[in-house]
């Protein structure tokens, strides 16, 4: 149905794509692996109409391809999932659907067909089974709800491909079935789907073809029975990942250097108490809704807090703003790292340098010390091993996902946190940038940090933390020790809805 045939692609003089040859047939799954900066979306980006290539030709159903816009792209009936959301927050689910083009009423008068309008996005909604009403505001929706409407998005086009670039990072594992079921039953119909994923084992048990890109080459492209996960891992990152969590360098102290006491907010959370020790990593667990990430904002102090107390080394800072809160030593990775979490116009280096911008003045007149800036940029630009190719002036914009993150832990690392509020880190990266990630955690946490990580992989918990929390419905409902460790345990007190209630 649709080929690339020796496909370049360069930016800012470095080379992304590399005589990049692939294939899909109609009906086919094909998946898209790949370590961040691999060349996977900037691949999707030329298909979809995003970018154009330097050379090499597509073809689709055997005529030459050359899509100017993304809309010429879905009038080829090429719909594209993006990895980042890309909906209106303050629309409604109805008119995000169709934003591309509303239907129109009989008359001669430019009138939108509301009714039209609203039928078709219920009947899309029931598809992806979402139960929300089609007038419902976006900004309304949680990330994993908000995914589905990208989906229901792609339906609505009524696409012969479909290009899904990281689907599941923000759904719950019920969710994830629900979108596999959607996906056999397209396929089914003889759409043909190219699937983006870091979840390996998603990409094994959906695709019929697997495509490894490394340095924005194709390194294998061969029947998925054909591939094993250690294979797979090793063709990606060149090199076999023999543990996939660092060792610990040092235990936690007993030294509490945050203490939330009895925090509640009406609605969202109710009787929060906790304790996180100097060099812990404390994991937070618990199904999307519990109530985890409004948790972190209320303890940076983005959301408000109706009762309790939150102290950082024994000084209550509940009812400081978040910017005195990092100045006494707090520090947030939020979940959604584009919207709150960079300056996508801006600089690797002003990206990095932003938190800490304060004690980088030369003097009180507000002048930068700009040796130390570059010095304090190319030393955080090591510790969290961001790729050399991209210059410190470059946009953060363009660089891959992974890359992204690394720019945001540098820029909470450059103010030397004592307590570092850590949201779903590794979502949407691979497994290199994930170890990567995990050893700086480690770093944290050895030189006295207290870590809370918040996570929906439980096998990232019990890799990586010295004790777990497990939350459901706004409170928490398990503490789980060391020795207590148990994936059957953190599930059921996710899910029970009695006993430990």
């Amino acid at each position: 149905m649709i080929e690339f045939a020796h496909i370049e692609k360069s930016f800012f003089g470095v080379n992304v794509l590399k005589d990049v040859s692939l294939a899909v047939k109609p009906g086919q799954t094909v998946g898209l692996v790949g370590e961040n900066g691999a060349g996977k979306s900037t691949l999707m980006n030329i298909l979809g109409g995003n970018v154009r290539a330097d050379a090499g030709e597509m073809r689709l159903d055997g005529q030459p391809y050359a899509p100017d816009s993304p809309r010429d792209a879905e009038r080829a009936g090429i719909a594209f999932i993006h990895q980042e959301l890309n909906l209106f927050s303050t629309l409604s689910i109805a008119e995000n659907l169709f934003i591309g083009g509303f239907p129109r009423s009989r008359s001669w008068l430019p009138f939108i067909n509301r009714r039209q309008m609203l039928q078709r996005t219920r009947s899309l909604l029931a598809e992806v089974n979402l139960p929300h009403a089609p007038d419902t505001l976006i900004e309304r929706l949680s990330a994993g709800e908000r995914q589905l409407v990208e989906i229901a998005k792609a339906l609505a086009l009524d696409a012969r491909l479909i290009i899904l670039d990281e689907p599941t990072t923000s759904l719950t594992a019920r969710e994830t079935e629900r979108l596999f079921a959607i996906l056999a039953r397209l396929r089914a119909r003889g759409l043909s789907l190219i699937y983006i994923s870091h979840s390996l084992d998603h990409v094994l048990r959906l695709c019929d073809q697997i495509v490894v890109l490394r340095d924005g080459a194709v390194v294998a492209n061969e029947p998925a029975v054909r591939f094993a996960m250690d294979r797979l891992v090793s063709l990606m990152v060149g090199r076999e990942i023999t543990q996939l969590f660092p060792p610990r360098a040092a235990r936690p102290t007993k030294e509490v250097v945050l203490d939330v006491r009895d925090v509640a907010q009406p609605g969202i959370v109710r009787g929060i108490a906790f304790q996180l020790c100097r060099g812990e990593v404390l994991g937070l667990s618990g199904l999307m809704g519990a109530g985890r990430s409004e948790l972190a904002r209320i303890l940076f102090g983005l959301d408000p807090c109706a009762a309790g107390d939150i102290r950082l080394e024994g000084e209550s800072i509940r009812h400081l703003p978040a910017s005195e809160r990092i100045e006494r030593g707090l520090a947030f990775l939020t979940e959604d790292r584009r919207a709150e979490g960079l300056c996508p116009e801006a600089s690797i280096a002003d990206n990095v340098t932003l938190v800490a911008l304060p004690r980088l003045l030369r003097s009180w007149l507000g002048w930068l010390d700009r040796p130390r800036v570059a010095a304090e940029v190319r030393r955080m630009r090591e510790a969290v091993k961001l790729t050399p190719t991209a210059r410190d002036g470059q946009p953060v914009k363009t660089l891959s996902g992974g890359n992204q993150q690394k720019v945001v832990l540098a820029k909470w690392l450059l103010q030397e946190p004592k307590v570092f509020l850590l949201d779903e880190p590794t979502r949407g990266i691979d497994v290199g940038a994930r170890y990567e990630v995990y050893r700086l955690i480690r770093q944290l946490a050895a030189r006295g940090t207290g870590v809370l990580l918040i996570s929906s992989e439980v096998e990232e918990l019990l890799g990586m933390c010295d004790r777990i929390l497990v939350m459901r419905g706004g409170a928490i409902r398990d503490t789980i020790e060391p020795h207590e460790f148990d994936r059957e345990r953190i599930l059921r007190a996710a899910l029970h809805h009695g006993g430990l209630a």
